[in-house]
């Protein structure tokens, strides 16, 4: 078989660089992963970009593979882990005979001695003994890859550490590792959250972005250092303007992440899922750390506020009730990002009204991305081979409807979003018919059933794939037309396998 055909049958996951030249390459204009990160991935897996992309092709389809090996292996599974260049994955396998079925997956398999089972046992043991670990064993866990319970401890050989790991008795499977630090907690945060400027002064924080979080410009002046409610060291003010705009954004230190969230203050959230704005008259709510979580209307925008400080211009006037200290905290219609409180008057026991800068504004003008949840904003799907989208035909949302590409209109009938691993356009889902795994079955749009045939995975690498058949959703016969039709294929690297979102 020639390297071009090995490439079109076997799943990603087996090609290597060499697999990708000349007409076989798949267009990586549209990956999905920022410059930054992709940046990032270089610097410290010591990888070049050609080296990181197959890496992520090759990642994407092997989250999808390990499962079914898992679940086909049964008791002679002894794990799965990607190999040091991230390229193949390798399966753990107790017994030799089961080697080709592991080898038609496109992993490579390694004779082990312990099952994965066996080994997790050996970690439930110690797990059970937690309470109890001496403050000098720092963690537990399966290491697949040496197929042994790893425990890493300030002393190894130290009564402590002996009488904890005694538990196991002679299993010969298990491994001490000197480690000198012990772990810290990290701390989350989310929409609504109190955080402390200078030590002295209460704001609220208003939406996670990459790296840190937007609030309100008067909460802070550049430079001026953060602290959680608990008082932890959190981050530092890195931009603020106030009059004119009131916004600021906090970039957080290594222990804290911002979280795509907006707490309720009773013990709930809501996902960010984008941030559309709402039209005037809308619902919208807001959350804070003086009053919590307060709803009411947005009355206008474009509002200019004469503050005594100066003006304010490009606000939104609400009738949601807000108070001091909840200053910087997120105001969100449905589950999209709407802004973060700026000031008001009245107060929540006699009503009163509330205005909100804008978030994109505030991202424009900082150049952030704000963290999503990956849920409810609908996006066109988009192939890389033909710039077309995913569309229902005639925006019939009729059971059954077969799936086809078009070309890209913004109609409903290509407005999909993910939403717990379905994939929705029109309140249906997709689907592959009657749950068939067979090369070329049909993907159409179905009723939502809660079947595993409606669970799609868009990896970073530009695969959509079928949860249950482990293939990617394909463009028949390479039709580049419109009214090309959708089908599932062994996934294979090639450009009319790959998506990205718009």
């Amino acid at each position: 078989m020639n390297r071009s055909a090995r490439c079109t049958v076997l799943l990603a996951v087996t090609c290597t660089a060499a697999c990708v030249t000349g007409s076989d390459r798949p267009d990586d204009v549209d990956d999905p992963l920022p410059d930054d990160v992709l940046t990032a991935l270089q610097r410290d897996l010591g990888q070049t970009a050609d080296e990181i992309a197959e890496r992520l092709r090759a990642e994407a389809i092997a989250a999808q593979v390990e499962p079914a090996l898992r679940e086909q292996l049964g008791d002679m599974y002894g794990g799965a882990w990607m190999d040091d260049r991230g390229g193949q994955l390798v399966v753990g396998i107790t017994d030799l005979a089961v080697a080709d079925e592991v080898r038609a997956t496109g992993a490579e398999p390694v004779l082990v001695r312990h099952t994965l089972a066996e080994l997790g046992s050996l970690q439930a043991v110690l797990d059970g003994a937690a309470a109890q670990a001496d403050a000098s064993i720092h963690a537990w866990y399966v290491d697949v890859a040496r197929n042994r319970v790893v425990v890493t401890a300030e002393e190894p050989a130290s009564p402590a550490v002996t009488a904890f790991v005694g538990r196991l008795g002679a299993a010969g499977a298990v491994e001490i590792v000197r480690a000198a630090e012990r772990p810290r907690p990290l701390y989350d945060l989310r929409g609504g959250d109190e955080y402390i400027i200078n030590g002295n002064t209460l704001c609220s924080v208003g939406f996670a972005v990459e790296r840190g979080f937007v609030t309100a410009g008067h909460c802070g002046r550049a430079g001026s250092p953060t602290a959680g409610s608990n008082w932890v060291a959190q981050g530092t003010f890195r931009g603020s303007t106030v009059p004119g705009n009131d916004y600021a954004w906090v970039e957080l230190n290594g222990s804290w992440q911002s979280l795509p969230w907006v707490g309720n203050h009773a013990g709930g959230q809501v996902a960010v899922a984008g941030s559309q704005v709402a039209s005037a008259g809308s619902s919208v709510c807001r959350s804070g750390r003086t009053t919590g979580w307060r709803c009411g209307t947005i009355q206008a925008h474009n509002v200019t506020i004469n503050y005594a400080a100066g003006p304010v211009y490009g606000a939104t006037q609400t009738s949601a009730c807000a108070e001091g200290g909840d200053s910087g905290g997120s105001f969100i219609s449905g589950n999209q990002a709407q802004g973060v409180t700026s000031g008001g008057s009245g107060n929540c026991a006699s009503g009163g009204t509330t205005f909100y800068q804008p978030v994109n504004p505030i991202l424009g003008a900082y150049g952030l991305t704000l963290k999503t949840s990956g849920g409810g904003g609908a996006r066109a799907i988009v192939s890389n081979y033909n710039g077309k989208c995913i569309d229902v035909p005639g925006a019939n949302f009729v059971d059954g409807a077969p799936l086809q590409m078009w070309d890209c209109n913004g109609t409903v009938a290509q407005r999909w979003s993910f939403e717990g691993g379905n994939v929705k356009a029109g309140g249906k889902c997709m689907d592959v018919a009657w749950a068939s795994t067979a090369n070329g079955t049909t993907v159409q749009l179905v009723n939502c059933n809660g079947n595993r045939a409606q669970q799609f995975v868009l990896g970073v690498a530009g695969d959509l794939v079928s949860v249950l058949a482990n293939k990617c959703v394909d463009i028949r016969d390479w039709n580049a037309a419109s009214g090309a039709r959708l089908i599932i294929w062994p996934c294979a690297g090639t450009a009319n396998q790959k998506w990205h979102l718009r």
